[in-house]
Parts: structure tokens; C-alpha cells; sequence
């Protein structure tokens, strides 16, 4: 599933902090001495800039870690990933898991003043859906009854399956039972928003700081929409204020690890993401910590620009061609591991088995590196298509890292009889607009899971997503797919076994060129406490942390 559409790198580094109590008893020790610094302040850095604060919008990790910080929902993820009430308080799950009853928390205001009430999570999920809206992210919202006929302007708004029962109640209807449902309703594209505040504003909605509103820990200030810079200020109407221990946020976007390794080192901020040589330098440094999210970078060829990609022997030489183990450990060196497949680790294990998913579902022959081989493919894949030559541009983010994997499989690309790649590295915010137009020829992406299960990484490639945009097709591969979710919900064997066989399947396509599952490598000072992380979704919720003495 798409947490999803991230860069070369993941956006965002930073932790999720939870504090077991948040009244006096918690704030001081036997003798009654505060264990808090008297400055509540988290300097925070980001490889790249904000794209938006819009809910329906968002595409990438950063801007979802922002929307989790600013915006509640009906839940949030405890340290273990597990989903508990936020503004549901209480939730009655009928039909077999295909309804669902949430009673909302009462008196909670958006910054504004306005009420959060059950309308606003019905204004918002219809915002998502609705044609009109555009947002990349709807097909998420296909478990709700309609959601699929909206979105293709088959059914009006107001037919989808989710209704306010006055103010504080609100009644799901899904179309089959989703056992991963609770913690796509902890994501923020799951959130409400206030209609009339986006109804005034219009297509300014969410470009801005000054355009936003919140109902969240924080509020997001300081943002032009195109600043580098920007800060989340503690709310003081947010409903749990008292867990709420900073005040401020500053996010600082650098996307020279050197720059920001250097702020750290002169205390300017309390976190820095690392790369290559200072990975290194940093392994016994007390600040240090490794994280392997479960985000992948992949390597995707446009069918639909460049009709040779359109050949499998093509693709799968350039997928022989590069050396995926090198490119881990002598370029990145951040602790990256090389992919088994599309599917990365810690995406779930086989319900009988309990064999790993990306071990189970391996085919080898389509990530192993042989540059021979990739020769005689490709020379095969020339005659069938009628070329001789391929001269095509890698798309690219301007990321330290983004840059030096580029030009790596830049090196390994054209190894290849008649194959020359053009490096073109574009900001952060240009490049997912670029890809989402399907305006590229080859590019890399990297794909952050929102929910531990493989169908979040799968339903990626499913014919009709908005996320395939590199032209692949597999009636096979949809067929898989679609069983797994529409027949098999609840026999877990068996919708296991359609997810497995729909990996292979498009690995054994070469529908897409896995490239190494990304680590995150940083330093984060230890006074800054209780630092949970969550690998498999949104990674970072600031709403406890704090910063010790």
C-alpha cells in the first residue's frame, strides 16, 4: 500500500517518542525533581521540501509525517504499531467485519475553533474519492462500499459507504472484511478535514502554512509552500494537550548529509541522517541509530515513453546489468541490503509456514546480477524490437544519495552494447510530480509501505493504479490480486499463496526493477527520549516526545 511515494531516500528522519504518563507523577522523579529540559524545542533536518499539508494530496513520507503530527483521526499507532483510540472512543465491528460503528470523542475544536465532528471524516473521505480531487491515493479507499464507482464517476460522492449519525457517530460500510483496516484508519489520508475551511480556500488549500487548519498535537507555521524551513507548534486546543511536552518542532531541509552532519556536530540540531563514509565514522558514537524501514527503491522503465521496455528480454538486461550488492556496500553504505524482490523485508510471513515473505516469493533470475547474460538478452531483446540502441534519461532526486545511486546504474546501464543514460536529478517536490504525470523514461522510485502486508506493495503495480506508471499490464497478476482481496479475506492461507504467486509473477514480468530495500542510518542525541519508530508506515509521531534534562 501506498505510505506511500517517497524519493530516492526516505524524507523524513525523526522518531516517534511515547511517554507512559503525561501528568505530574510522570514529569518528576522520587524527590519531586522535573526530569524535563527547561527548553521544549526539537531541531529536526529533512532531505527534502515539503510537498503539501493537503490530506488528499499527499503522496510522499514527508508530507504524511507532517499531516500525522498536525491532524488526529479516529486512531494512532502505539510504540508497537498497533491502532488505538484517538477520536474513537469506542467502535462496534458488525456483518462479519463489513461494518463498522465509531463513537467519536466529544469537545475536540480544530485550531480554528470549529468542532471536530463525524461530518468532517465524511467531507473528507468523499473529498479523497471524488474524481475532481485527483488524489493519487483513493484506490485505498476501494474497501468502502462505492469508493471504486466514485472514483471512476460511476456513482455520485454521496453514495460512498461512510455516514455521520449526528455529530458524534459515524458508520463505515466495507464492501468485504479488511483485517488491516484499523491501521489504514491511523494514516492520515483517513483523517477528517473541515469542509469550510477547505471550501473557502480553495485550491490554496494545504499550499501554505496559512492555508492549513489542524486538530492534531501540533500545527504546522513557518511554511511559504516553498520554504526549506518550517515549524510545528504545539496546539493548545488539541484535545490531549497534556501528553503534548514540545513546543516546537524546527524542520530544517538540507539535502547535503555534510551540511546537516555538520549542524549536529555544532549543536544546531538534535538529528542528522547519515550516509556512505560517516555511517562508518558513526558506529560507536552514543547518537547513533540504524533504522530499515520497509521502503523500497526500484528502478522503473516507461513502456510508454520508450516502446523497446516494452520487450521483456530488455528489461530483464537491465535488470542483469546492475550490481545490486555493489551499489549497496561501495556506494550507499548506509547499511542498505540488496532486494529479493519488489517486496521488501518485515512485510509478514506465511500464516502456515511462517516463512518470510520475501524469501518465500524469491526469483532469483530477476535481481542476480550477470552482465553476460544481460549482453545476450539484450542483443535479443534489439532483434525483436527492431533497435539497435537505447539513449534514454534517468530521472532522479537531488539528494546526495539519489545522485550517487544514479550514477551507479548509470556506470552498470551502460556496460550494455548501444546503451547510454542521461542522469537528469530534479528537486524532491518536481520529481513525484514528474513520475505521477508519467513524464519520465526511466526513474527511480522508492515505495514506503503504510501497513506491515504485502498487498501494500503489490497494489502498486494492479492495472488502474494510479501508482503504475511505467505501462505494466498483467491480467494474471490483477487476477492474483484480486482474489487474494475480494475471495480469500478470510482464509489467510490461501489469499497468502495469491500474493506470493503475484510477486513472482511480476518479477518473473521483470514488470519492475528492485533495487535495494533503503536504511536510514542517523544520529539523534540521547536527551532526546523514549524514541519509538515505526517501520512499516508513517515513521514519525512527535506527540509525546521530549526533551530530557
Amino acid at each position: 500500500m501506498n505510505l506511500k511515494r517517497v524519493s530516492v531516500v526516505l524524507t523524513v528522519l525523526g522518531a516517534i517518542f511515547i511517554l507512559a504518563g503525561c501528568g505530574k507523577s510522570s514529569q518528576t522523579d522520587s524527590l519531586g525533581n522535573s526530569k524535563y529540559a527547561k527548553t521544549q524545542t526539537l531541531n529536526w533536518t529533512e532531505n527534502t521540501a515539503l510537498a503539501t499539508a493537503d490530506i488528499s494530496k499527499a503522496t510522499d513520507t514527508l508530507s504524511f509525517d507532517v499531516l500525522m503530527n498536525t491532524q488526529e483521526g479516529l486512531y494512532r499507532l502505539d510504540k508497537n504499531g498497533t491502532p488505538k483510540g484517538a477520536l474513537a472512543t469506542n467502535t462496534i465491528i458488525t456483518d462479519n467485519g463489513r461494518h463498522c460503528t465509531f463513537n467519536l470523542r466529544k469537545g475536540v475544536k480544530w485550531t480554528n475553533g470549529d468542532p471536530v465532528t463525524a461530518k468532517d471524516f465524511v467531507y473528507s473521505w468523499q473529498r479523497t474519492v471524488a474524481p475532481k480531487t485527483a488524489s493519487q491515493d483513493a484506490f485505498y479507499f476501494f474497501q468502502v462500499k462505492n469508493a471504486e464507482d466514485i472514483n471512476s464517476g460511476k456513482k455520485p460522492v454521496s453514495s460512498l459507504g461512510i455516514k455521520a449519525d449526528g455529530n458524534y457517530k459515524l458508520e463505515v460500510t466495507l464492501t468485504k472484511p479488511v483485517t488491516y483496516f484499523k491501521k489504514l484508519l491511523a494514516w492520515p489520508l483517513f483523517f477528517p478535514m473541515n469542509q469550510k475551511v477547505v471550501n473557502k480556500l480553495g485550491n490554496k488549500y494545504g499550499t501554505a502554512s496559512k492555508y492549513t487548519v489542524s486538530d492534531g498535537p501540533f500545527k504546522l507555521t513557518k511554511w511559504s509552500g516553498t520554504s526549506k524551513s518550517w515549524t510545528l507548534t504545539k496546539n493548545d486546543s488539541y484535545w490531549d494537550k497534556k501528553a503534548v511536552h514540545l513546543n516546537k518542532i524546527n524542520e530544517l531541509v538540507s539535502e547535503d548529509t555534510t551540511t546537516s552532519y555538520n549542524l549536529f556536530t555544532a549543536k544546531k540540531t538534535d538529528a542528522t541522517l547519515l550516509s556512505g563514509q560517516q555511517v562508518k565514522n558513526n558506529q560507536h558514537n552514543p547518537n547513533f541509530v540504524k533504522r530499515l524501514p520497509t521502503a523500497t527503491t526500484r528502478l522503473d522503465l516507461n513502456q510508454n515513453k520508450v516502446k523497446a521496455f516494452k520487450n521483456f528480454n530488455i528489461r530483464r538486461a537491465f535488470s542483469l546489468a546492475i550490481n545490486r550488492s555493489q551499489l549497496t556496500k561501495d556506494v550507499l553504505q548506509d547499511g542498505s541490503v540488496p532486494l529479493k524482490g519488489f517486496v521488501p523485508s518485515k512485510m509478514g510471513s506465511n500464516p502456515k509456514t511462517g516463512e518470510a515473505f520475501d524469501k518465500e516469493a524469491y526469483v532469483k533470475g530477476a535481481v542476480t546480477y550477470d552482465l553476460s547474460r544481460a549482453k545476450k538478452l539484450l542483443q535479443k531483446g534489439y532483434k525483436q524490437t527492431g533497435v539497435n540502441q537505447l539513449h534514454v534519461t534517468l530521472l532522479t532526486s537531488d539528494t546526495d544519495s539519489s545522485k550517487d545511486a544514479a550514477e551507479f546504474i548509470q556506470a552498470d546501464l551502460q556496460k550494455l552494447p548501444g546503451v547510454k543514460i542521461q542522469v537528469q536529478s530534479i528537486p524532491f517536490v518536481q520529481l513525484i510530480s514528474k513520475q505521477a504525470d508519467k513524464d519520465y523514461q526511466i526513474t527511480v522510485q522508492t515505495w514506503q509501505s503504510v501497513f506491515a502486508d504485502p498487498i501494500n506493495f503489490l497494489d502498486v503495480f494492479e492495472k488502474g493504479s494510479s501508482y503504475n506508471t511505467s505501462g505494466y499490464d498483467s491480467s494474471k497478476y490483477d487476477q492474483l490480486l484480486d482474489q487474494s482481496e475480494n475471495k480469500f479475506g478470510n482464509q489467510p492461507v490461501k489469499r497468502w499463496n495469491n500474493l506470493v504467486e503475484a510477486e513472482k509473477t511480476l518479477m518473473n514480468d521483470q514488470g519492475t526493477i528492485p533495487l535495494y530495500q533503503v536504511a536510514k542510518s542517523q544520529l539523534l542525541r540521547t536527551n532526546v527520549k523514549n524514541v519509538v519508530y515505526n517501520p512499516a508506515g508513517v515513521p514519525y509521531d512527535w506527540k509525546t516526545t521530549y526533551i530530557a534534562k
